[in-house]
Order: C-alpha cells, then sequence, then structure tokens
C-alpha cells in the first residue's frame, strides 16, 4: 500500500502472519523513531519511550514495569473499582433518564482508577486528559498545541514524581520509583514516559472501550440477553467484545525491517515497512468459526486485542478486569437499558488513535 507520506509500505492482515510479524525481532520500532518512513501522518514519530524501544532496552523497562504492575495489584484493585462503579451507576441512576453514559460513566470509572493504581489527585484529571487527547490526536492538533500539552502534563509528572520519592505511598508509581533490574533503576525520563503511557493508555482506551461494549451489546439484544441470563459467560464475554470491536483506527506506526525476512511466503526486504491490522487478524476464518458475528460463548479466544509479543499490553489484566466490573455493574444496575438515539445519530471521534462514540444517550 502507499502511504500518504514516506512512500509504500506492506500491510499484513492473516492472523497467523500478524501474530508472526508481531513476535518477531527482525521487525523494529526503533528504526521509525525521528525517521521518514511511510506514515499516515506528515509528523514523524518522536522517542515515545517504550512504545518505540526494542529488546533489550525495551525488555529491560518491560521486567520493571511488570513488577510493579502484579495481578496481585491489579486484584487488590478490584474492590476499589466495584465501589467506584457502583457509585458512578448510582449517579447515572439518579441523573435521570435518558443520560449521557460517556459523560456519567465510561470516561469517570477509568479515570478515577488509573489515578487510584498511581496514586494521582483526581482533581488533576484535566491536566493528563488534556496530554492523553493530545497524543491520540496527533497532528490533527495544531504544533504549539500539542506541545503546550505535553509539556504541561510532563512538567506535572516530574513534580509528582519528584513529591513521591520524597513521600513514598502504596501506589504504582511509588513501585516503580522503587523498582530494580540486576540494580538498575528507571532513569528519570524513563519514570516520566512510562507514567505518561500508564496514565494515557490507562483511561483513553479502556474508558472507550466500556463504551464500545455497551454500544455493541445494545445492537446486539440476543446477545445481551444471554448474558444477562448466563452472568457467569462474563469473562468470555469481554474476551469475545475485545475481539469483536475495532478499538483502534489502525496502527499508527510501522515496523522496518532490519534484514531480509518472510512473511506469510511474501519476501520484505531490509528497510521495508510493515504494517499489521490486528483488526482483520481478529476476524480471519481460519482461526474463528463464523468471525464476523458476536458470540459470548465463544472459548479458547486467542485475540489479539490486548496486542501480541514483546509489545502485549502491559495493563492487559487490569483493563480485562475494568471491563468486566463495568459491565457487570451496569447490566445489574440497569436491566431495561436502551439507546435513548437512532443508531445513526451517535457521533464518533474521528480524529484519534483509538475510536469510541462522543456521547451515548441511553435510557432506562
Amino acid at each position: 500500500m502507499t502511504l500518504p507520506y514516506g512512500g509504500d509500505a506492506w500491510l499484513v492482515t492473516r492472523y497467523s502472519d500478524v501474530r508472526a510479524a508481531l513476535a518477531d525481532p527482525r521487525l523494529s520500532r526503533a528504526a521509525v523513531v525521528n525517521a521518514d518512513v511511510p506514515r499516515r501522518q506528515e509528523m514523524r514519530v518522536g522517542p515515545e519511550g517504550i512504545m518505540y524501544m526494542d529488546p533489550p532496552d525495551h525488555s529491560r523497562l518491560r521486567r520493571l514495569l511488570t513488577r510493579a504492575f502484579t495481578k496481585r495489584r491489579v486484584e487488590e484493585l478490584r474492590p476499589k473499582v466495584e465501589s467506584i462503579a457502583a457509585e458512578l451507576a448510582e449517579n447515572l441512576a439518579h441523573k435521570g433518564s435518558p443520560a449521557d453514559f460517556v459523560e456519567h460513566f465510561s470516561w469517570p470509572l477509568p479515570t478515577r482508577v488509573i489515578c487510584e493504581l498511581l496514586g494521582v489527585p483526581y482533581s488533576d484529571r484535566g491536566v493528563f486528559r488534556r496530554g492523553a487527547d493530545a497524543l491520540m490526536q496527533g497532528d490533527t492538533l495544531p504544533h504549539h498545541e500539542f506541545t503546550g500539552r505535553i509539556n504541561e502534563l510532563v512538567g506535572y509528572i516530574s513534580r509528582l514524581i519528584a513529591d513521591r520519592r520524597q513521600r513514598p505511598g502504596g501506589d504504582l508509581l511509588s513501585a516503580l520509583i522503587q523498582a530494580r533490574d540486576d540494580g538498575d533503576r528507571l532513569t528519570e525520563q524513563e519514570l516520566v514516559s512510562l507514567t505518561v503511557v500508564l496514565l494515557a493508555g490507562g483511561h483513553e482506551t479502556t474508558a472507550n472501550q466500556i463504551t464500545n461494549f455497551v454500544y455493541t451489546l445494545l445492537r446486539h439484544p440476543e446477545q445481551l440477553a444471554l448474558l444477562r441470563r448466563r452472568p457467569e459467560l462474563l469473562p468470555l464475554a469481554v474476551d469475545e467484545l475485545m475481539r469483536y470491536i475495532p478499538l483502534g483506527t489502525g496502527h499508527h506506526a510501522a515496523m522496518i525491517a532490519t534484514e531480509d525476512l518472510e512473511i506469510g511466503g511474501v519476501p520484505i526486504s531490509r528497510g521495508d515497512a510493515v504494517y499489521v491490522h490486528i483488526h482483520s487478524a481478529n476476524r480471519d476464518d481460519a482461526v474463528f468459526a463464523d468471525p464476523d458475528a458476536l458470540d459470548l460463548t465463544r472459548e479458547d479466544n486467542h485475540h489479539m486485542g490486548f496486542g501480541h509479543g514483546v509489545h502485549f499490553c502491559a495493563g492487559a489484566q487490569l483493563a480485562h478486569m475494568e471491563l468486566g466490573v463495568a459491565l457487570r455493574v451496569v447490566l445489574d444496575r440497569f436491566p431495561d437499558l436502551r439507546l435513548a438515539v437512532a443508531d445513526d445519530a451517535i457521533r464518533w471521534r474521528s480524529s484519534l488513535l483509538v475510536r469510541g462514540p462522543l456521547s451515548l444517550p441511553v435510557q432506562w
């Protein structure tokens, strides 16, 4: 395919080929940093920390992050997530029908959770919301506005890290500051970069996907009714919805071949740019029976909604838990929830790297 900037690239669409490409060390993410490679936007990819690093640098940061971001920490957070979700559901109910599900539930929930996890004051959410939106919009923002928002976020996080060094707590940010890898701690720049990724990714993506989940279920009433009858299907439902719904609007950066290789029998030359299409892979009929159908009973669901390989989403366990809690609370509290507007009246985000409704009017 030919990209608007930088020329031609390969597009990988089959499940097995996407999986192989994401796990192939000969395809480099670091090689795209500040490089004139095939891309959709005029602006080149900047040094955005762990997202654009290759092993062994990536491996060191990933190990430090994994040690701080444990399954135990996620499970310890579950009661708090359940409490926040229940509170928001009650607030939504008191708001009265109809109401905007995005404003009153799907955005506040992950924002409050990531604040709780990192030890960030919820009252400061405006700072990282502006920064996260800038990261997700990229070059659709004027350059001075993009730079201003990012600098504001980086300055805020730097002050937060300095404070937490002096007064450590039981939060994830304190754990990251203390984490070591063979005696090596994260540098200041690495700490800031990881925290930016966690703040932005920890609420922007989950908030959109909570909305997408509810919207999709309301458009598939037979599957929604099944989930209400059989709530034990909830873990399978989360995975099936992750497979079925394209969260991203497309991979916004290529990988670069560092040597000649083959993908699916196609020769890729050193220096070629490769894009993967995860949503296409998640609809591959060679892997998923009846892939275009939403089936909440689907088992052995090896979707790639959280990615694959060394860049598999570090927060996947937290996101899976949050999504499950959100669905359970909403379905329990609103047994007759339905859309309050016609489907074609729903406005969607059009300039972000993740997709989701700008608002979702619902009634009950």
